[in-house]
Order: C-alpha cells, then sequence, then structure tokens
C-alpha cells in the first residue's frame, strides 16, 4: 500500500510539474532563436566580424571576453527577475487577491521567464540552438527544459545530466541540439525523474504563496519576494553552472 501511495504521489507531482511547463509553453516568445538573441546582445559590445563569429562557434570562441559575457549574462538575469516579480504582485493585488486560478497563471509566467532566461544563458555560454519554434511542446523540449530547471534547482541528478549533454556537444561541435538528444545521450529517463521531483518542490512553494494570497496587499508584497528571492538565486545557479563547462571555453 505505502509503494502504491508513492506511486501515486510521484505521477501526480510529475503531472502537475508538466502542466505547468505546458502552460508556459503556450505564452508567446517563449521559444528564443540563438541567431537574433546573440545578433542582438552581441552587436552591441564587439565588430560584425566577431558577432559572426560568435554565432558560427561560440561567444568565448570569437574572442567575447569572459567580463562581457558575464555582464550580458548579469543583465539578462535582472532583467527577467524584475519583469517576472513584477507581474507575480500585480497579479496579487486586490481585486482579484482572492481569486485561486490567479495562481496557475502566476507559476505559469514565472517558468516563462525562467525558460527564456535559460535560453539565452546556455546561448552565451556556448550551447546550440536549444529549440526550433516550430517544434512546440513536444516531449524532448518538456524535457531538455526540465533538465535545465532542474540544474537551476540544484539537482543532481539533472546537473550530470546536462554536463554529459556538454560534453557530447562539445566532441560533436553541433550546430543545434539533435531532435533526441536525450535519448541519444542517455539520460531520458533522469530528464523524466527531474520533472518529478521539481513536481514535488513546486506543491510546498506554491502553497506559499496561496496562503499569502489570502492577505490583501500583504499577499502581493509576499508574492513579489518569493518570486524575485527564487528566480535570482536559481538564474544565477545556472550561469555559474554553464560558465563552468566545456562549452562555455574557448
Amino acid at each position: 500500500m505505502a509503494d502504491k501511495a508513492l506511486r501515486k504521489e510521484e505521477s501526480q507531482a510529475n503531472n502537475f510539474w508538466f502542466k505547468i511547463l505546458k502552460s508556459s509553453f503556450s505564452l508567446p516568445g517563449i521559444f528564443i532563436n540563438r541567431e537574433e538573441y546573440l545578433r542582438s546582445e552581441l552587436s552591441k559590445r564587439a565588430s560584425k566580424e566577431v558577432v559572426q563569429a560568435a554565432i558560427e562557434s561560440t561567444p568565448a570562441k570569437a574572442g567575447v571576453s569572459n567580463k562581457i559575457i558575464e555582464e550580458l549574462a548579469s543583465s539578462t538575469i535582472n532583467w527577467h527577475a524584475t519583469k517576472t516579480t513584477l507581474i507575480s504582485v500585480l497579479s496579487a493585488v486586490p481585486p482579484g487577491w482572492w481569486q485561486a486560478p490567479a495562481i496557475p497563471a502566476d507559476i505559469a509566467q514565472f517558468y516563462f521567464h525562467v525558460t527564456v532566461v535559460l535560453q539565452k544563458l546556455a546561448y552565451l555560454y556556448g550551447w546550440p540552438q536549444f529549440t526550433e519554434d516550430n517544434e512546440g511542446m513536444d516531449d524532448e523540449t518538456l524535457l531538455r527544459v526540465t533538465l535545465f530547471v532542474g540544474v537551476m534547482y540544484a539537482n543532481k541528478g539533472a546537473t550530470a545530466a546536462v554536463a554529459k549533454i556538454s560534453e557530447k556537444l562539445g566532441q560533436e561541435v553541433a550546430k543545434r541540439l539533435p531532435q533526441k538528444a536525450l535519448t541519444q545521450y542517455g539520460v531520458y529517463n533522469v530528464a523524466k525523474k527531474t520533472g518529478m521531483w521539481i513536481g514535488i518542490q513546486l506543491t510546498k512553494t506554491s502553497f506559499g504563496k496561496y496562503v499569502g494570497r489570502l492577505i490583501p496587499f500583504l499577499g502581493a508584497i509576499l508574492a513579489g519576494a518569493i518570486t524575485l528571492f527564487s528566480f535570482k538565486p536559481m538564474a544565477g545557479r545556472l550561469k555559474k553552472y554553464l560558465s563552468e563547462l566545456d562549452l562555455a571555453k574557448v
């Protein structure tokens, strides 16, 4: 009976996470085009030749300094942290503070920004095109994002899996992530387990946000604080991790 209850809990947690992620994927602008992003960001700091070289290889190999990459990564994190926090605060302000449906919407927008920022950080630190707009939310894409979010939560399995993918990509000099990268690199099951693990963590933080919303105005401040102090450490952890992988080096 205990095993059956545990399996049910794990299944519910897994479904909860992927339901949130699919909601986030439905928001416009979630998929970031690597070439467009790098051209937009690097053109402010480098010559056209360097920018083109970064697109064709990686920013580090093109000669973009670690300082510039670090500054761009930090400004990206700060911008998205500010935006997702503001949205979280506004969604908890009366008269809508008591509406439970606002909670999933707040969580969805939070992971929209998480997904966008993880793609941008990946491109700055040498990763190929993460996904294409027309791929939509197939299982492979959902699990790719899940692994990166797992790194943001310091999940050991996800951290090891992303390192393995990075190593394989470095050997193959890939222009974009293979369509079935997780299966190809033997980390598919790790990604699924990571999704379940994230779902369990979210049931705790989501409850905290819900309780906060029961207090008008104070709930808005609490919701914003939870969002800010969740997003920035998560994104900062991913930035540090990606910067230490071989893909980020010359």
